[in-house]
């Protein structure tokens, strides 16, 4: 997706192992994210809600608002605010990323 202003923003399946780890505990595992990539952030990836241990993660009151890809609600751990975001109802042109969890901290891992 392209704008006027010359933001791009690209979601795409990705290949990678991700996984999120904290305080030594496993909060999320995936082998099948979405990698989104948009002008002047870092990569981020959008984990499938399947492969998030939502058990863990109490919903927070923090909602923000991105002109691109929409209204953002976030998760928390006890010590770690807000530390997980979704987009329940994303913008058309990233569609992809509805309801899935991206995390401040992930890692990749080499199989």
């Amino acid at each position: 997706m392209a704008s006027a202003s010359g933001h791009r923003i690209t979601v795409e399946p990705g290949t990678a192992h991700v996984r999120v780890v904290r305080d030594g505990h496993v909060l999320a595992e995936s082998r099948r994210p979405l990698v989104l990539r948009e002008t002047g952030c870092p990569v981020r990836y959008y984990l499938p809600p399947e492969d998030v241990r939502t058990n863990l993660l109490s919903p927070s009151g923090t909602r923000t608002h991105c002109p691109f890809k929409g209204d953002a609600s976030y998760w928390s751990l006890p010590g770690a605010a807000d530390l997980v975001w979704a987009y329940p109802e994303p913008k058309d042109e990233v569609v992809a990323i509805k309801d899935h969890f991206c995390f401040y901290d992930t890692e990749t891992v080499a199989d």
